[in-house]
């Protein structure tokens, strides 16, 4: 089945994974300090996306410029590149329902063209509800956690998030414990969320 149709429990009954809800994982995360381009660019689109109100705009209008200012920042000050997935069929295995569609997909690699190395999985809530969204985001992550396995990836965590466009909440995967920050995130913390968003990428 898709990862959209996933539920908690049946993640962690299909795939023996335990939930750890913890709350402020990822306080002590340093902010970083974002473009002028994309503060300006959120001051005017934010409100259009906020009008407009359907998870389309919501993605296109608010979340993928903040991921593109994370590229642009993070492609600049390492030596290792990032490559950012919008709507792509991220199908790992059928026989265990990791199939589907991922909202967004950050993978470690450079490669824009085919997913490599895959790190943090983004699912936006549906109704603006991050709850709706857990199940989906988890599904997503054991997913990139087997591709990277079977490719011989050496990345032991994978991150997930889901966002409503301004409310943003964080999961870590780690061997078969997924742990939930009960802490939200708001836009108007955006150094905080480009420094999480950050921190998941360069963190083994």
């Amino acid at each position: 089945m898709p990862y959209s149709q996933f539920t908690i429990e049946q993640i962690k009954k299909e795939f023996g994974i335990s939930i750890s809800e913890q709350f402020g994982i990822f306080l002590n995360v340093p902010e970083v300090d974002c473009s002028d381009f994309l503060t300006q660019s959120l001051q005017e689109y934010l409100p259009l996306a906020l009008a407009i109100d359907t998870e389309k705009a919501r993605s296109e209008l608010i979340v993928m410029p903040i991921l593109v200012e994370l590229k642009k920042q993070y492609n600049l000050q390492n030596k290792l590149q990032i490559s950012i997935f919008s709507g792509r069929d991220f199908t790992v295995d059928v026989s265990k329902g990791l199939n589907g569609f991922c909202d967004f997909l950050i993978s470690r690699s450079p490669e824009q063209i085919v997913i490599e190395a895959p790190v943090v999985t983004l699912v936006e809530a549906k109704n603006d509800n991050i709850q709706s969204g857990l199940g989906q985001c988890m599904a997503e992550m054991i997913a990139a956690q087997v591709f990277n396995e079977t490719k011989g990836n050496q990345i032991s965590t994978i991150y997930g998030v889901i966002t409503t466009g301004t409310n943003w909440r964080f999961l870590r995967l780690n061997g078969k414990t997924i742990d939930i920050d009960l802490n939200e995130y708001f836009i108007n913390q955006l150094g905080k969320i480009l420094g999480i968003l950050k921190s998941t990428i360069v963190a083994e």
